[in-house]
């Protein structure tokens, strides 16, 4: 088993890094291109539904045993309102009215959100100085990007905003339920017991919301829909475990970092999006927060230090 608190990481890894980065990052862009005929809530079932017999596949092939305990499917539902319904949705409808980089910076928050509600919920994960500061770091990120105009009135953008960072908070709080609930069980089997959870919430809530959805879509947009549910999802968790199993889940934690730009760099290249002088401070910042909440560069920085005299 690798450790979880490794500081090296192979080429390989680094590279699966990368990819998973871009595969994650490209869910905000094939959301924008989605957006333009299918509203949110529906993007959201299409997301989780069309992912499910992808990884059925793997587990199927790989011969994973499916659990019975029917306590352990309870766990899948909240898993699913948690990792995907919720998150996917908050998402979705604030890329309705802030740019799809602007987005995937501010769900950049999800790792300093989960060292702080880990701290605060966990006993073996506790909550130290070194995580406040980080997410104190992350916060001021946050606040530089939504600007002083945030606290006189919630406008649209603002609103919009919050609901990116209520899916990163939504994200922190289902890594700690993962931990309590669905410890012991393979990942792969975890991956679609959520997704199938996060199916059966959203088949009701998307038809309430936005009546039976359209299939008389154009080209465009039932490839992004595919590409979110079956590169952005399916294919993105079948990544996430083989890094952790390659380089540790601190070295996973930097995929948050990565995530923006290809989400940025896509935004500019094909929706002509471009992003203020702010919006690249506050990313600085919630990196930098990042940075502190891992430890690991100022426990380097502190070395070389220690080597100098």
């Amino acid at each position: 088993m690798t450790n979880q608190a490794s500081t090296s990481i192979s080429a390989p890894a680094a590279l699966l890094l990368f990819v998973l980065a871009a595969v994650w990052g490209g869910s905000f862009f094939f959301a924008e291109i989605a957006l333009r005929e299918v509203p949110p809530l529906t993007i959201t079932l299409h997301r989780v539904f069309w992912a499910v017999p992808v990884l059925m596949a793997v587990i199927w092939w790989q011969g994973i045993a499916w659990p019975r305990d029917p306590r352990i499917w309870g766990a899948y539902l909240v898993m699913g309102a948690l990792n995907n319904a919720l998150p996917f949705s908050l998402i979705f409808w604030g890329q309705t009215r802030i740019e799809s980089g602007l987005a995937s910076i501010l769900n950049g928050t999800t790792a300093v959100f989960g060292a702080v509600v880990a701290g605060m919920l966990l006993k073996d994960e506790p909550l130290t100085a070194r995580k406040v500061a980080g997410a104190l770091a992350g916060l001021a990120g946050v606040a530089v990007i939504m600007g002083p105009e945030a606290i006189s009135g919630l406008d649209p953008r603002n609103l919009a905003q919050l609901a990116i960072l209520g899916a990163a908070l939504s994200y922190a709080v289902a890594s700690v339920w993962a931990k309590l609930a669905l410890a012991g069980i393979p990942p792969q089997m975890n991956a679609l017991g959520m997704l199938i959870g996060s199916t059966v919430l959203m088949i009701p809530v998307a038809v309430l919301s936005d009546g039976v959805p359209q299939l008389d879509l154009s080209p465009p947009v039932w490839a992004s829909l595919l590409a979110i549910a079956v590169i952005s999802t399916a294919l993105a968790y079948l990544l996430y475990f083989q890094i952790l199993v390659r380089a540790g889940a601190a070295n996973l934690m930097l995929v948050t970092l990565l995530i923006p730009p290809f989400a940025i760099a896509l935004g500019a290249l094909f929706l002509d999006e471009a992003l203020g002088r702010d919006a690249w401070i506050g990313f600085g910042l919630i990196a930098l927060g990042l940075g502190i909440t891992d430890g690991r560069l100022w426990a380097r920085i502190r070395r070389r230090a220690q080597v100098a005299d």
